[in-house]
């Protein structure tokens, strides 16, 4: 398997697969309970490759870099294992129903989302059930296993089968059992606003994929020479997490692994990526030359060089959001880019592609990946409904209300669907 694993939340990763509708039978039951279902078969080795496909087990593999597709082996058996892991360690999701114990099996599991760190007891919370009556206690449960396989069926909770697509408050005027229903997720606080996701490429080959999470954000270099208090001019804040290049011990190409060396070696003082106001600034501090693309700024361009000790912004999340809202009012083509590349030591953007040059280094913004993929289905608006309203010049408030106004889009898209599904 590879070696190559990034730290990836789960929580605004799951729920995003969970909305997107991408796999089958991964789908919300009864909103208001916040509960979804995971199917959840026997899986081996020797599934057919068409089944192993489109899992969502396969899909956190590749997510945490822990398969890489025509590298390892398929392992489907090993990707549920990882997910179940993640699950079980998870203080924000609870096992409700396992009907992979149940005799006959039936082959889901269904978890809640929890606002507030699960205190790590599973079974069914107070109060669930529809047309029937609620379950108003539950009795003691000994252990995880226990609990699941105790908890009654989907039927028994007067759940119904069919997908609620987005977890989200109700079309309004809507209620249940006497009370208005109330949000039960929040977009801006279940997103990794300042997590990067960084990969580095040797000629087209990952060394190494890796998730930052250090909200200041991070330095790129190559040595022993790490920033002090003093020598904040020469290596930049010492409130970055440090971040060494890949090594050449496992190139094959000698004359490859010489240029790549002689790069490296006038790395020490590295580039640094710094997070402000959500915002990514980039600062070329070594020697070595660095050229970059990423929004605004397009691959098929001429060169693009960074002025040494300069520094640039490379992302805005603002941008991007007024980018992804434009996109699903219809009045943009596409969503708006979001990868910001990195070449060291050879001119980019040229005629050559990324794959040929020695060393390019990959950043993403993980929420603007995130929500992208969120909002990668087939969505239709009405032009009318969507209003854009900022009214403090704030940048951070401007961010809260980008929020605010693509979780209005949510809703209103998963609201007007369920109308005609689940409305009766």
């Amino acid at each position: 398997m590879s070696n190559q694993a990034r730290r990836i939340r789960l929580k605004p990763w799951l729920l995003a697969q969970v909305n997107g509708g991408r796999y089958p039978g991964l789908q919300w039951l009864r909103q208001e309970h916040r509960l979804f279902q995971i199917p959840w078969r026997h899986a081996t080795r020797h599934m057919p490759m068409s089944e192993e496909e489109n899992t969502i087990f396969k899909a956190w593999a590749l997510e945490t870099g822990k398969y890489q597709e025509g590298v390892d082996e398929p392992d489907p058996a090993k990707w549920k294992a990882n997910l179940r892991c993640a699950l079980n360690k998870s203080r924000e999701f609870k096992l409700v129903y396992d009907g992979t114990k149940e005799t006959p099996v039936k082959p889901y599991k269904i978890y809640e989302v929890c606002d507030q760190p699960s205190n790590g007891g599973q079974g069914l919370p107070n109060g669930l059930g529809g047309p029937g009556p609620a379950l108003t206690e539950m009795p003691p449960m000994p252990s995880p296993a226990a609990a699941a396989s105790a908890a009654p069926p989907p039927e028994a909770m007067g759940m119904d089968a069919g997908p609620v697509p987005m977890d989200t408050c109700s079309m309004p005027g809507m209620e249940t059992q006497g009370e208005a229903q109330h949000c039960k997720y929040d977009l801006l606080s279940s997103l990794p606003l300042t997590d990067l996701d960084l990969k580095f490429q040797y000629r087209g080959r990952t060394a190494r994929s890796q998730t930052v999470s250090n909200p200041q954000g991070c330095r790129l270099y190559y040595g022993h020479l790490e920033a002090t208090l003093g020598q904040v001019d020469l290596f930049g804040p010492v409130t970055l997490q440090q971040v060494l290049f890949p090594g050449t011990a496992e190139m094959q190409n000698a004359k490859q692994k010489f240029y790549t060396e002689a790069l490296l070696d006038v790395m020490d003082r590295g580039l640094t990526l710094e997070i402000s106001e959500q915002d990514i600034y980039a600062v070329r501090l070594c020697q070595c030359k660095v050229y970059w693309s990423g929004p605004g700024v397009s691959e098929h361009g001429p060169p693009n060089p960074m002025e040494r000790e300069r520094k640039i912004k490379v992302f805005s999340l603002n941008q991007f959001l007024d980018g992804l809202i434009m996109f699903h009012k219809g009045a943009a083509p596409s969503p708006p880019p979001f990868e910001v590349y990195f070449c060291f030591g050879e001119d980019w953007p040229d005629t050559k592609p990324k794959e040929k040059k020695l060393i390019v280094v990959q950043v993403v913004p993980v929420v603007a990946r995130i929500l992208t993929e969120m909002f990668s289905g087939e969505l239709s608006w009405s032009m009318d409904s969507i209003r854009l309203q900022i009214s403090n010049p704030d940048v951070k408030d401007q961010t809260v209300e980008k929020f605010k106004e693509l979780q209005r889009l949510l809703q209103s898209q998963h609201a007007q669907g369920q109308w005609g599904l689940h409305v009766q």
